[in-house]
């Protein structure tokens, strides 16, 4: 019984020598030159996607900021203009703030009232009015554009990143089965290489949902901000018509 024990023993040396034959190299170029076609081709994918996203999330970010700081300075330089009955003054500094939302959805309302002839009426007003309802869908449109582009990455990219994984897994537990090998190594080293398109789609996902919330509340904000202005301009509209 004590030579058996010593025979399994002098086993061990061998069995870690297999071990360290079956080591991964786990830095992501080593992963890389070990997946195969399909995992790679979901890698890129997540890539593409993630390019996408983040060139959304810089225009929207520099557009936004652009619109937020024209809007500050606009609105009280028309108010005073409005206050002061100068509507081509008002109407050059809407057309001065081309990035501002409030400048786009007031210049659309002073223009309809101004090709009425000067004839201040109930017509008059109901005519402005529809021309800022149609601006503002026209600028909530372009406030919104490709940020549906965030959700769709957010939502897909771990799914995406999941096929990777599950394809992965497959043909690592198919490389065992036609090897023949059940050393650790081999196992590990099929598995880690699967989930990295999984982590990878994590990666992608998370700060697109994240942006893609900011950004909508942005907008929510900016909605509101028109809305007032539109409301603002509809009653400087029928103050005028009633004097």
């Amino acid at each position: 019984m004590i030579l058996t024990q010593f025979a399994h023993l002098t086993h061990i040396p061998s069995a870690l020598a297999m071990f360290q034959d079956e080591t991964v190299d786990f830095s992501m170029m080593g992963l890389w030159s070990h997946m195969g076609y399909f995992a790679k081709g979901i890698a890129i994918i997540l890539f593409i996607m993630s390019v996408w996203s983040l060139a959304v999330m810089i225009d929207r970010y520099l557009y936004f900021s652009a619109a937020r700081k024209q809007s500050r300075e606009f609105a009280p330089k028309v108010a005073g203009a409005l206050k002061d009955r100068k509507l081509e003054e008002a109407i050059k500094l809407a057309d001065r703030s081309k990035k501002s939302h409030l400048a786009e959805v007031v210049q659309a309302g002073l223009q309809e009232f101004k090709s009425q002839g000067g004839s201040v009426n109930e017509e008059t007003v109901e005519s402005a009015k529809r021309a800022l309802e149609r601006a503002e869908a026209i600028v909530h449109a372009k406030l919104k554009k490709g940020i549906s582009v965030l959700a769709t990455v957010g939502s897909t990219a771990p799914f995406v990143g999941l096929l990777g994984t599950v394809m992965g897994i497959l043909n690592a537990f198919q490389q065992i089965a036609t090897q023949k090998s059940s050393g650790i190594g081999a196992v590990a080293g099929g598995i880690s290489e699967a989930l990295v398109t999984t982590a990878f789609g994590l990666i992608v996902a998370i700060p697109a949902v994240m942006c893609f919330n900011y950004f909508s509340g942005r907008v929510e904000a900016f909605d509101v901000e028109m809305d007032n202005s539109s409301s603002e301009l509809v009653d400087y509209f029928i103050k005028q018509s009633s004097k």
